[in-house]
């Protein structure tokens, strides 16, 4: 991992501003299934961690990123180098080269999360303020409108309970002056009237509140002026106040049924919403149990833990599953392919030519050299004349592939006839080292209208590869050994969940001279593996181990009388052997089932491709 310095001065740095820093370095991503692991720049900043395709092109911006707040780092279980990060439903697959890096990077990205997330001594120094401010400013008031959002009767009301409470308050306050008003009235007359009945004389008496009694012989009092009424004497109308109250009284109880009412219609509604919402969770549980049991029933899930590997946590069926609906998607691709290319070919007009024909002479004598669409090819020659660092090896493969590739399929050796469709038949004897299917597969095919030499130099011709293999990503001459002889290094496409494969080998031509006029000439290819220093293994694909070889003979049936050999008298037997060894972890079952629905698929599509590509041109023994 690399620093990279911040701008701004020493001074204006602080402790906070140091977690700003950016930090990067070069990890392995796990991108998806089609690729696979790809080397990515992974820059660190603050509690952002992002990537980039390499670091110089940073200045174009990142290609994701995530926070790493929340976020859970996870080393794995098994790979040393790996460690995965996740933030809800998104996780980074991440490797680094070695086990120390990779706890470095865990070490680093968990103190940012620590340092800057939230939470943290420092998160709450730089939102704590905020935080407070937005709280008590708009807390309470976004609480109430939305709370009483649809109660707008119901605080209509309660405003009116608050004014019947400070009326009726003031009422109660008014009434209770009266009603101290009117004891002390009553206690100042009893005490007059005794004082007035040990009095004789008849004479006005005035009374400390201002009334004007007589006393007469009778002891009978009668005022001599009229009495002020009462709201006089207290400053209370008491008949209208008793009025007031009781209407007071009467809206606070109208009102509090209308809140009741109010209420009750509310606790109505809102049983009605949980009960909604009991019943939508309820759905939506059941939705999420039967989403993840359909994701338990998936057959692959995307992920490096489901690729093929010592750990996959894929089992067998599942794994075969997978590769079939790969393999399905490949032939309708090609498919879709062969035909674009079968209408762009018929939108140019050819003029058909008859199948050119040779003389007599040229089955009998050595053939002369054509001008043909091969013309271009040299001849095949012996082994004496093709010499490099890989000769004796080759010479040990033709010798091996002459000796038994030809032998009959029966007696003890094994061979079970797995396919049988018109005049193809592949065979296959189950071999197993080490957990790894070892099986070789034997294909025998008889094709008119073509010769070994033309089959055989289609198969070698690296010009011509792409034209049909359909299971070859890339493929690149590494070395030109001879004329005759080239090693090539081949990358397949990938079948998910199974890894990609590559292999490095030899790939030679021979031509095998009859020693008998009677006897047909054989052509051969032979394909096997080496090692390169330029081409070494790499971690992105698994490099296989293969012996192949493309065995053709031409057979040529004289025709009557003094007539021409066309292609009608040209019948090329084929064989076709490989042993291969695919490394990895791929189960048995499944290799055995790919093996056996591509190869007859191969030498179909193969000896097609060559019968088109010959068809009206002249004959190349």
């Amino acid at each position: 991992m690399s620093d990279c310095s911040s701008s701004g001065s020493d001074e204006d740095l602080d402790p906070e501003s140091e977690l700003l820093d950016e930090l990067g370095g070069k990890l392995s991503k796990w991108t998806n299934y089609i690729h696979g692991w790809q080397d990515r720049w992974i820059a660190l900043k603050g509690n952002i961690l992002s990537y980039y395709r390499s670091a110089d092109e940073k200045e174009f911006g990142c290609r994701g990123s995530i926070c790493l707040s929340k976020a859970v780092i996870t080393p794995h279980e098994f790979d040393e180098c790996r460690f995965d990060i996740s933030v809800n439903d998104s996780i980074w697959y991440l490797r680094a080269e070695h086990p120390l890096l990779r706890q470095q990077w865990i070490d680093t990205i968990e103190l940012h999360k620590a340092e800057s997330g939230y939470g943290s001594e420092s998160s709450l120094r730089r939102h704590g303020s905020l935080l407070s401010l937005t709280s008590a400013a708009s807390g309470l008031s976004t609480a109430s409108a939305s709370s009483f959002k649809k109660g707008y009767s119901l605080r209509e009301k309660l405003a009116e309970m608050e004014t019947f409470r400070d009326i009726l308050c003031r009422q109660v306050d008014t009434l209770q002056r009266y009603f101290d008003n009117c004891a002390d009235t009553d206690s100042k007359d009893d005490l007059h009237r005794d004082k007035v009945s040990d009095d004789d004389e008849d004479f006005p008496t005035l009374r400390p509140d201002g009334d004007y009694l007589l006393n007469n012989n009778n002891s009978s009092k009668e005022k001599l002026f009229p009495v002020d009424s009462l709201k006089a004497s207290t400053g209370i109308d008491f008949k209208g106040e008793a009025i007031t109250f009781k209407a007071t009284t009467a809206g606070i109880l109208s009102t509090l049924s209308h809140c009741i009412d109010i209420l009750v219609k509310g606790e109505e509604s809102w049983q009605r919403r949980l009960d909604k919402e009991i019943d939508r969770r309820r759905r939506a549980e059941d939705a999420y149990k039967a989403a993840l049991t359909e994701l338990k029933k998936k057959p692959h899930y995307g992920g490096p833990d489901y690729e093929e590997g010592p750990n996959s946590l894929i089992n067998e069926e599942e794994f075969f599953d997978a590769v079939e609906a790969a393999l399905d998607k490949h032939d309708q691709i090609e498919e879709q392919s062969q035909a674009e290319r079968s209408r762009a070919s018929r939108q140019i007009s050819l003029t058909p030519d008859t199948y050119s024909s040779i003389s007599t002479q040229k089955y009998l004598t050595k053939p002369r050299s054509q001008t043909s669409s091969l013309s271009s090819s040299v001849d095949l020659i012996s082994a004496s004349d093709d010499v490099h660092r890989f000769s004796a090896q080759v010479e040990e493969m033709v010798h091996s592939h002459m000796t038994y590739s030809l032998q009959d399929v029966g007696g003890d050796a094994n061979w079970q006839l797995v396919i049988e469709e018109g005049d193809m038949k592949v065979y296959r004897r189950e071999v197993e080292e080490n957990g790894i299917v070892l099986d070789p597969l034997k294909a025998t095919h008889s094709v008119r209208g073509v010769t070994g030499h033309e089959v055989c130099h289609y198969f070698w011709d690296t010009t011509y590869r792409n034209d049909w293999e359909t299971t070859v990503e890339n493929f690149q001459v590494v070395e030109t050994l001879s004329d005759k002889a080239v090693i090539i290094h081949q990358t397949h496409k990938r079948v998910w969940p199974a890894s990609q494969r590559d292999v490095l080998y030899v790939s030679a031509i021979r031509k095998i001279h009859s020693t008998n006029d009677n006897d047909t000439e054989t052509c051969l290819v032979c394909n096997f593996s080496v090692d390169h220093d330029g081409y070494p293994t790499s971690a992105r694909c698994i490099r296989a181990k293969i012996n192949v070889a493309m065995i053709c003979q031409t057979i040529i049936s004289p025709p009557e009388g003094d007539k021409e050999i066309t292609r009608d008298n040209i019948l090329c037997k084929i064989t076709y052997v490989a042993n291969v060894n695919p490394g990895g972890w791929a189960p048995a079952s499944v290799l055995r089932a790919v093996a056996k629905r591509e190869y007859p698929k191969f030498l179909k599509r193969f000896t097609s491709y060559v019968q088109e590509k010959t068809s009206g041109e002249d004959i190349l023994y």
